[in-house]
């Protein structure tokens, strides 16, 4: 009996053996099916390592502010130089369901990112292929889309003359620094997951809209100006690098430029009322300057216009909000419901109907708001409570007497 006992556990050893062979050989078939991809769309992609060019000693903005001062402080007050340290942005990239190339945009140079991702195994996003970049410059990181993302490659300064006077090595290429430079980030539109889209068409509503071909977005976001590209030189002409938008800043305590697209009039109201008439309020609002689609980027953006009826006394009597922009579906499949964003040169009236009750003094309110994001959202992404999400833009009141 015992060597029966000795043959059985032999026989199962042998087994036993023979199945851990067997699974160890599917795991390594498992590996070995797995292919790393190679990273094949523009913006998986980071823009190579910049070498500091010949006469400069950094490519950090602020070194660059030591001669081009103007340049700089307008930077400063840009949503470009906050692109990696905005808190909502950081938020969003500290979720799992956050794909590694969002920050390609925000922090755009090698320089600047602590990992270079090199491909993708079986091509999924979610599992890029990675090591340490031994040349990260923390301090270049924090200033997100600063000068040399635009104007350093290859060794040189790129910009639009050329000049041999300057103290580093700068070449001419007015092609770069087009428009096609803006819409390499601004115009971001892929399906990265069917949670996740990444739509940014601001390039392509400039290019269906009437303005192309006759303005870009250097003509509003960069205005030509006329001064010294450094203090003491001849002045010249240049352009204002406070990439005027929304004006919604990053920080309560670090103001940006605005660049309003809208036109906003107020109508006025009907004449002769009496107890029983239907008092209107009507405004109207038309996207009269902007090239591209109001609200445009971030589908989470949108314009808020609130008209009230308040007595004399600050008793609210009627309320109406009206709202532009894009509503979307994220879970279980990113859809987008609706999107009525105003078109270039597209008007709109919105109207408050109010029915008169008594002859008592009234007052009509309202109120625009450009909005980055809703409070649902903020309390969602845990910013802080003094995190900047709106701008008003219009607002007014009126006396409506009998």
């Amino acid at each position: 009996m015992k060597n029966y006992f000795i043959l059985f556990a032999i026989i199962l050893f042998f087994f036993s053996c023979s199945n851990g062979e067997t699974a160890l050989i599917k795991d390594y078939k498992l590996e070995e099916s797995k292919k790393v991809h190679p990273l094949t769309n523009k913006w998986e992609k980071t823009v190579p390592y910049q070498e500091i060019p010949e006469g400069l000693s950094s490519i950090s903005a602020k070194s660059c502010g030591t001669c081009h001062q103007e340049h700089y402080k307008e930077w400063k007050h840009s949503t470009h130089s906050h692109a990696w340290t905005d808190p909502q942005f950081q938020a969003e990239i500290a979720k799992e369901t956050s794909p590694f190339m969002c920050i390609n945009c925000h922090i755009p140079l090698e320089n600047q990112q602590e990992n270079i991702v090199t491909g993708l195994i079986d091509g999924d996003v979610y599992q890029p292929v990675s090591h340490k970049n031994t040349r990260f410059d923390k301090a270049l990181q924090q200033e997100g889309i600063n000068c040399a993302s635009c104007h350093v490659r290859n060794g040189a300064v790129i910009g639009m003359t050329g000049t041999n006077k300057a103290p580093h090595k700068t070449i001419k290429d007015s092609l770069h620094l087009s428009e096609n430079l803006c819409i390499s980030c601004h115009n971001a539109v892929a399906t990265i997951s069917p949670q996740l889209p990444c739509t940014f068409e601001t390039g392509d509503e400039w290019k269906a809209g009437p303005y192309f071909g006759k303005k870009n977005c250097k003509t509003c976001h960069m205005p030509d100006t006329i001064r010294a590209i450094v203090s003491g030189y001849a002045e010249r002409k240049s352009h204002l690098h406070y990439f005027m938008g929304s004006g919604i800043p990053k920080f309560i305590d670090k103001p940006t430029k605005m660049l309003n697209g809208l036109l906003i009039e107020q109508l006025p109201i009907q004449k002769e009322l009496k107890i029983g008439d239907t008092l209107t309020m009507k405004i109207n609002i038309t996207n009269a300057y902007a090239g591209h689609k109001v609200p445009t980027g971030d589908p989470e953006r949108f314009f808020l216009i609130e008209q009230s009826i308040y007595t004399k006394d600050s008793v609210l009597l009627a309320q109406k909000t009206h709202r532009i922009g894009e509503e979307w579906e994220w879970y279980p499949l990113a859809k987008k419901i609706s999107d009525n964003n105003l078109l270039p040169k597209e008007k709109r009236t919105f109207r408050l109907n109010f029915k008169i009750t008594s002859k008592k003094e009234l007052i009509y309110h309202v109120k625009v708001t450009k909005n980055r994001a809703n409070e649902e959202n903020k309390k969602y992404n845990k910013l802080p409570e003094d995190y900047p999400i709106r701008v008003t833009i219009f607002e007014d009141d009126i006396s409506i007497k009998f």
